[in-house]
């Protein structure tokens, strides 16, 4: 059995160099192909075959993988403390810093990875509004309509056996549309890279455009809040649109 041991490092950013530009073991990468479960619940975990790392979950990327010198990496930055290493067994140290201890299942043929292709979540079908609203004796009509797309956004998290695991979702694009009678105010396509300079971009980065509401009318014109979120995260960005009368539009970030 060949024993490693070094100090873990969490997959947050502060790594140099590229893994491709780092030497690898190709005897650990041999070592490690096939199907990995919990010692102690017997519930896979992942298949390591070739480069890559394939997760049970159907909505998990595959990700590239490595051995070099003492440290599991997956992914281009995150990196794993390993404390045992054989051909049947993988102990090492996951993003809670608890020792994730694996043994190597018999056989080739398992049902959880029996799949095409990673399943790309969309967070909401095709939904419309419609709003009047009256205003000073005069009627105005607000269209909202939330249209998914094919663009995809990838959001990493860490999963129940503390494994960084990168998700895709597919991006909306918002259309909003406001006409004073027949007389067409405002339309426009709203999408997700005009909030660019609006959130923290690392936030902006896993987020996609989710949905979009009427609120209010006053004497500055209709103000509507656009949602930005992380999928399957609490985190949310507020972003408040206000159309003036004479259909120009202002946005300002609101809360977060």
């Amino acid at each position: 059995m060949l024993v490693l041991a070094i100090t873990a490092l969490c997959s947050c950013g502060g790594h140099s160099g590229a893994v491709e530009d780092q030497p690898e073991s190709k005897e650990a990468k041999a070592l490690l192909q096939g199907v990995w479960m919990d010692y102690d619940s017997e519930d896979i975990v992942f298949r390591i075959q070739g480069d890559s790392v394939f997760y049970t979950d159907l909505t998990s990327v595959p990700a590239y993988f490595k051995v070099v010198g003492d440290t599991l990496y997956i992914g281009k930055t995150t990196r794993y403390h390993i404390v045992k290493h054989s051909e049947n067994l993988l102990w090492f140290e996951n993003q809670k810093g608890e020792v994730l201890k694996l043994c190597k299942m018999e056989g080739e043929q398992h049902e959880e990875f029996k799949r095409p292709e990673t399943q790309v979540l969309t967070l909401t079908e095709v939904l419309k509004k419609d709003t009047v609203v009256f205003w000073k004796g005069e009627r105005y009509h607000l269209y909202i309509a939330v249209n998914p797309t094919k663009f995809k956004v990838k959001r990493t998290a860490i999963s129940e056996d503390g494994l960084d695991v990168e998700n895709v979702y597919y991006d909306n694009i918002i259309h909003l549309s406001v006409f004073k009678g027949a007389q067409q105010l405002y339309s426009s396509d709203l999408r997700r890279q005009r909030y660019a300079d609006k959130v923290p971009g690392q936030f902006f980065s896993q987020a996609v455009v989710n949905n979009m509401d009427y609120d209010r009318t006053d004497g500055s014109g209709f103000h509507l809040y656009l949602s930005l979120c992380i999928p399957g995260d609490a985190s949310c960005y507020q972003l408040e649109h206000i159309v003036s009368f004479d259909g120009k539009l202002t946005i300002k970030q609101q809360e977060y």
